[in-house]
């Protein structure tokens, strides 16, 4: 029965796997990944705030309010 009880373990699983790909979907940057991220790999770096973390993220997809053609 050891099956049944990574049941619920999956569900959370997936849960979040599917809460990740909808964020993607729409654009909107997930800050718990970036903090993982940066504690795995720039151990010595402190993190962006939120705030920065967005603002930076925004500018990155449309430019920082530089004109584009397309």
């Amino acid at each position: 029965m050891k099956t049944v009880a990574a049941l619920p373990q999956a569900g959370r699983y997936l849960a979040r796997s599917l809460a990740q790909s909808l964020r993607l979907m729409v654009g909107l940057p997930d800050y718990d990944v970036y903090l993982s991220h940066m504690e795995r790999t720039h151990p010595g770096q402190a993190p962006m705030s939120y705030e920065a973390f967005f603002r930076e993220r925004l500018e990155a997809r449309y430019g920082g309010g530089k004109g584009r053609c397309c």
